[in-house]
């Protein structure tokens, strides 16, 4: 099931992007493996026209990508160069740069699909609005955001301010000096009686 739909939205995103393709067609014939830990994994090859296969065979893939299933939220928030960022790769240099880079640079078009079922006006105002709600919800979240460290450390101050943790850290700082000065006299004072008791 993960294998399948992971071939068929890669190559829906591979029959937008001629470039990527030709890209891939370099390395026909070439295996891989993309773990998801903990989920498993997905094993395909590059076929002769730049679009991926299924493989199962018994000899080790050619290249291995390693993505922690964690890292995917952040793809939908950063875009894919912030999960890139996450995968390790062993294998075939060659190869694991052109996946790489394929991957990094693969972008859906959207607006292109919508157009196939509600002509190309309507899909361009959909996506055109929906870019517009997206960045209209992004500055509501960082404004919330903003507010509620402002309410926090202004009105109910469960959070201390920078310059306030600052002086209260230079503070801490000086009474545990004060502190281990005062420790230093008790014991020399406790020497002293115990020399004269003695």
């Amino acid at each position: 099931m993960l294998s399948s739909t992971f071939l068929s939205a890669t190559n829906h995103l591979l029959a937008q992007a001629g470039w990527a393709r030709q890209r891939l067609m370099a390395h026909a014939g070439r295996t891989a493996r993309l773990e998801l830990a903990p989920v498993g994994s997905i094993d395909f090859s590059v076929s002769a026209d730049g679009y991926l296969a299924a493989w199962t065979g018994e000899d080790p893939p050619d290249v291995v990508l390693r993505l922690p299933l964690a890292t995917l939220p952040k793809g939908l928030a950063e875009g894919m160069e912030a999960v890139m960022r996450e995968v390790r790769i062993e294998g075939n240099a060659e190869f694991a740069d052109a996946l790489g880079f394929v991957f990094r640079n693969l972008r859906w078009d959207l607006e292109e699909d919508l157009s196939r079922l509600v002509g190309d006006i309507a899909a361009h105002r959909l996506v055109d609005g929906g870019r517009r709600f997206g960045a209209a919800g992004r500055e509501t979240l960082e404004r919330f955001g903003g507010n509620l460290v402002e309410y926090l450390t202004e009105e109910q101050p469960l959070l201390l301010p920078r310059p306030l943790l600052a002086e209260l850290a230079a503070e801490a700082a000086a009474l545990r000096d004060a502190v281990g000065r005062l420790d230093k006299r008790i014991a020399r004072v406790e020497r002293g009686r115990a020399a004269r008791r003695g």
